[in-house]
């Protein structure tokens, strides 16, 4: 994951000379263990793998090798004494995506395309309604799940069907989100826009729909780690990302001022100063789908 890796890279500039970083990457379950073994023959403090399937494998190595430390993610679950688990609290980056589309939308149709309603994209997700609702209370909000991460082709079919039905402001988030990116830039002379869970969303060629985005900075979490491996902690704690503790980054693509100048723009710096302050404060888990 590039946003790991940026975050750890990010961390040993940080902390300078404290952290010593090996990587593999791409790696099916069954064959990480053999990579993780090596990284503990090796002497590492901490052997991160970065994926919720990597889930079992890590609770099996946790047991086999109780004097090192492991962490997976994204996952809110309290792991053994050994292990850490990381977690973004992607409610705020929703509510700031949802506050940009409810102000943004002139049908007052806004579509959203989830990978799984799971984990941090159904926070994402929620936090996305309550954004919305927060502004814009009769704006007709669809949303629909691809059942997958990486379906690119699935995403851009539902954000095709929910753009025939009349939404001109999508969202999405995982990797699947580029399906719906691309479905959206596929009307490129039609006010039909975008509100991205990743950054680099912005800078691609579909970027010129994409209002503004957010992503993850992994590099509050590794922080936080050593920190914890300072103290003595091994794990059995969760570490999250928030705007609070500099774990999300926001950004406005400049080359749309014109969609954002003015009440969106103090909309959303109200909304990041808040959470800047103050963690925990977006009720997602009150979102039911089946009341919009």
């Amino acid at each position: 994951c590039q946003a790991m890796h940026d975050g750890i890279i990010a961390a040993q500039a940080e902390l300078p000379g404290r952290i010593e970083y090996s990587y593999t990457e791409k790696m099916k379950p069954v064959d990480a263990g053999s990579a993780a073994r090596q990284y503990v023959a090796q002497g590492y403090d901490i052997i991160i793998a970065h994926g919720a399937q990597y889930k079992n494998l890590i609770l099996e190595m946790a047991e086999e090798y109780p004097d090192v430390s492991f962490a997976f993610g994204t996952s809110a679950e309290i792991g053994p004494a050994n292990v850490f688990t990381y977690m973004p609290e992607s409610e705020e980056t929703g509510y700031l995506s949802g506050l940009i589309a409810g102000l943004t939308t002139k049908k007052n149709i806004i579509g959203l395309v989830g990978p799984v309603d799971a984990g941090d994209a159904a926070r994402y997700n929620r936090g996305f309604v309550l954004g919305v609702q927060a502004v814009n209370p009769a704006a007709k909000l669809m949303v629909a799940h691809s059942g997958s991460f990486s379906d690119f082709v699935k995403a851009g079919e539902i954000a095709q069907s929910q753009i025939r039905s009349g939404a001109d402001v999508l969202t999405g988030s995982s990797q699947q989100a580029l399906g719906a990116l691309r479905a959206v830039a596929d009307y490129r002379d039609q006010d039909i826009w975008w509100v991205g869970q990743d950054i680099a969303q912005i800078h691609i060629t579909e970027g010129y729909k994409v209002i503004a985005a957010s992503s993850y900075n992994y590099a509050s979490v590794i922080v936080g780690l050593v920190e914890k491996l300072d103290k003595g902690v091994k794990g059995g704690e969760v570490i999250p990302l928030n705007f609070h503790n500099g774990g999300f980054v926001f950004e406005f693509n400049t080359a749309l001022k014109d969609k954002y100048t003015g009440a969106i723009e103090t909309k959303v710096n109200e909304a990041i100063a808040s959470f800047k302050a103050k963690s925990g404060t977006v009720a997602y888990t009150a979102v039911d789908y089946s009341k919009l």
